[in-house]
This record gives C-alpha cells, structure tokens and sequence, in this order.
C-alpha cells in the first residue's frame, strides 16, 4: 500500500470517508474481495453529496487500497505484506522500553536545549529556569516509520550523553549510563490526528488516526527524568496489556499483570492485515 499524502481528498468531509473506509479495510471489517457500497448509498450514509463520496473514493485507488472493476464495482483489494506491527506490553513498561529499542531503529530529527513547556517542567518537577534537552525522533521497523517520539530530559541528566549518542542508543540505556536509577513510570493513552509535520514524517495522510501516549518517568527518590509525548500509528503498532482476575468473591476486579516469560515487544507480520 502507498503510504504517500493522498491529495485527491478535496476537503475535511470527503477526508474523513476516506480515513473511515481505509480504518475497515485495514482492521479487516472490509475484507479483500468485498464490494464497496456505490456512491449514492455512501452518500446517504454519511449525509454528503456524492461529489465528495468519489473523491474519497479516488483517494483510496491511489492508495492501492480499492480497485474499480466494469460491471462488478468498486472492490477492496488484498494489502501488500510488507509491514510488521511492533506489540507492546504495558504489563512490563520498562523492560519493554529497552527490547522496543532492539526490534527497530530510530532517526533523530531534532536535538536542542531548551525552557520545557509548563506541563512538561511541572511533571518532571522542574524549577522555571531550569533547561531540558528536547529531542524528536522517529521510531522504524524493517524501514518502516511506526512512532514520533517527542522527549524532554532535564539539562543536568542529558549533558552526559550527546546527539550521536540519542541516534544510536536507547534513550533508556542513556539515563543509566548517566547515573539514573529508573524506578517508576506514569503513562496516558488516547488518541488524536496527524498534524501536517507528524504525517509527514510517518508517512501518512494528514489527519490520519494516531495512538497517543504521554509517559513520566521517576527515579527511585521520585525526581522526574524523562517525559515523553509519542505518537503511534495504529496499523503498526500495538498495546497489550494482560490482566489478572483478582480481589474476593464480593469485590473482584481486573489486575494488570508482569509476564515475564514472554516478550514485552516483538516485531511480528501483522495477523490481522493491517499493512
């Protein structure tokens, strides 16, 4: 599948049917084979003119998603295997953070020293002059950008390892060279758009569906050491988080769980299709 910017997707509407049908046909929903509804009956599913359904539908031809075919209609066709889907444990967060860095690469895109943002001074427990190293790096499988990782480290850390330093190893591994002793972490998900900067650099559309995660990390007397913004596309990334059934009969409940015996992140062919 073409990851490049689809440009034949006109406007906001007409973009977000693109991005709904390309979300089914990539989880599978819309398998290989199937028939796509025609353009009156998208229209009136979505409540826009039939002008914008085509050009949504235009956007995933070029993308190698869909093919139009005489007299059958427009028919999902089967996505290229040529991707790998990182999964990722929560379970095992920080062990997971090292074995992430060995199943892929990064590219660093920025390297500076700056004032961090409120929110980010606050969380890491930094007084209002104090600096952090602020870094962007794009995270890659098998060639394949799947993470854009936005980091602040407070100055007094990040002045032991330099730019080389960040393109080579784990951001992790540099803390614990630098003396850190890693105890805890605090973490968020969610979910936003691609902004025109993050498409580009993940290689996909603008506005495109992205997992967002926010991660504080502590030492072991508290100090915050590395907050980190990431953002992750869904077709190659995964969360997994495992649960234990626990508490007494009146008040069970679901308990993440450590596993230890297995990988806390692989780099794997995707099962389910989503290339």
């Amino acid at each position: 599948m073409n990851d490049a910017h689809v440009t034949s997707v006109g406007g906001t509407k007409s973009h977000r049917i693109f991005l709904l049908l390309k979300d089914a046909i990539l989880s599978g929903r819309l398998p290989p084979g199937r028939k796509l509804p025609g353009e009156i009956k998208l229209a009136e599913q979505h409540g826009v003119s039939r002008v914008t359904v085509r050009r949504a539908m235009e956007a995933l031809r070029e993308a190698g998603m869909v093919d139009r075919r005489p007299g059958l209609g427009t028919v999902v066709l089967e996505q290229p295997l040529d991707a790998t889907v990182i999964t990722a444990s929560v379970s095992n967060l920080l062990p997971n953070m090292v074995k992430m860095s060995q199943a892929s690469r990064v590219r660093l895109l920025e390297f500076s020293y700056v004032k961090p943002p409120e929110a980010v001074r606050d969380s890491l427990g930094l007084d209002g002059g104090e600096r952090v190293q602020r870094s962007i790096r794009v995270r890659m499988a098998d060639d394949k950008p799947f993470s854009y990782l936005v980091t602040h480290v407070p100055e007094y850390i990040a002045l032991h390892y330099n730019e080389a330093d960040l393109s080579s190893m784990p951001l992790f591994a540099l803390l614990e060279r630098s003396g850190v002793r890693v105890d805890h972490a605090s973490q968020t998900i969610s979910a936003t758009l691609a902004t025109h900067e993050v498409a580009e650099a993940l290689g996909v559309s603008v506005g495109s569906p992205l997992i967002s995660l926010t991660r504080v990390v502590y030492d072991e007397e508290g100090r915050g050491v590395e907050h980190l913004d990431a953002l992750y596309r869904p077709d190659r990334y995964r969360i997994q988080i495992d649960l234990n059934r626990t508490g007494d009969e009146e008040s069970r409940y679901w308990e993440p769980m450590a596993t230890e015996t297995e990988p806390a992140a692989s780099a794997r062919p995707d099962d389910a299709g989503n290339r």
